[in-house]
């Protein structure tokens, strides 16, 4: 049995990965942890997340960076769902301890440094950690985790815009001078527990935010090896992704490329579903799963891509669940699926 200890344990994915960590057949939770400034400290988990009050007593350790090396020195596999700067300022008492590290921040998923500090507001001073961090996109980059000590799990806009795009752009389909279009609303969840006036239930209707200068651009342009212009949207629902990819497609390329494309890069991948329809967030919601679907115009020579996810799970909590199979050996589904 891996022993297992989560970091940021009280927030919205952090509380998504305990429970999921709590049911995996092959692992089991050894400690829980907080910030040692945050409210829920020395809080029993339960108290923090209603909806786990059948759970045993966890308490939630409050926990200081200078801490840190003992903890990855004390576990099998360390997950971090914490702020950017927390993972970055953390992982150098973290690598090369016995714990296999899987940091669900943004910290270590940008290999291009500048871009890194244009985005996210400070330097990533750790070049030699950074060279070290394999990226968790579980369906894409299997045989890289498997051998990773770093998993950088990847955001969930990324990881909805990357599922539908990349069968594509790995067949060589698309034509590399049309940016890709790709809309995407996620449910207020996303934005974290911390009460902000503008993330608040209450006050959230539908609307455009970081337009032309998300953080997640570049994440998704550096995996897809092509420009993209990306606008997110938040709705007023709990959790869920739904994104829409418009892209052209090559001259040349036709409607049975395209779906050949898909089914080939996907039919070995369980999490993945091809659906007959475009799918909705009601669909994936509270589940592991990503749903894709695709409309080709031969015509016009333009594809419109419709994937939906759960924020919570594919876009965190059960896509790091994922990484860590691959890096113990195991299927990669299992504790995801009955």
């Amino acid at each position: 049995m891996l022993n297992v200890s989560i970091i940021g344990a009280s927030g919205y994915a952090g509380a998504q990965l305990t429970a999921l960590i709590h049911q995996h057949p092959a692992m089991q939770i050894a400690r829980l942890y907080v910030s040692a400034h945050s409210n829920d400290a020395n809080k029993v988990f339960s108290e923090t997340a209603r909806q786990y009050s059948h759970f045993p007593s966890i308490p939630l350790v409050p926990l200081t960076v200078a801490e840190c090396a003992d903890v990855a020195a004390s576990c099998d596999a360390l997950f971090l769902c914490t702020p950017h700067e927390f993972s970055h300022e953390a992982m150098p008492q973290l690598v090369n301890r016995r714990a296999k590290i899987f940091d669900l921040s943004g910290a270590f998923r940008l290999s291009d440094l500048d871009i890194f500090a244009a985005n996210y507001g400070f330097k990533n001073t750790h070049a030699d950690i950074q060279q070290k961090a394999v990226y968790g996109l579980a369906e894409w980059f299997a045989a890289d985790i498997a051998k990773a000590d770093l998993v950088a799990v990847p955001g969930c806009y990324p990881t909805a815009s990357l599922t539908g795009l990349l069968p594509l752009q790995r067949a060589g389909l698309l034509d590399s001078s049309v940016r890709p279009v790709i809309n995407a609303i996620s449910g207020v969840t996303g934005a974290g527990r911390k009460a902000v006036l503008n993330t608040s239930f209450c006050e959230v209707s539908l609307q455009a935010y970081g337009v032309l200068s998300h953080r997640h651009t570049p994440e998704i342009e550096s995996y897809l090896e092509q420009k993209v212009i990306f606008t997110p949207h938040l709705g007023n629902f709990k959790r869920g992704i739904l994104a829409t990819i418009t892209t052209k497609l090559g001259k040349t390329v036709n409607e049975e490329q395209v779906n050949h494309a898909f089914a080939e890069f996907y039919r070995q991948q369980p999490l993945v579903r091809l659906s007959r329809s475009f799918p909705k967030v009601s669909d994936v919601a509270n589940t592991p799963f990503v749903d894709v679907h695709w409309q080709v115009d031969e015509q016009s020579g333009y594809v419109v891509i419709g994937c939906a996810l759960d924020n919570l799970l594919k876009g965190a909590a059960s896509q790091a669940v994922q990484c860590a199979n691959l890096v113990f050996g195991l299927s990669s589904t299992q504790g995801l699926l009955p």
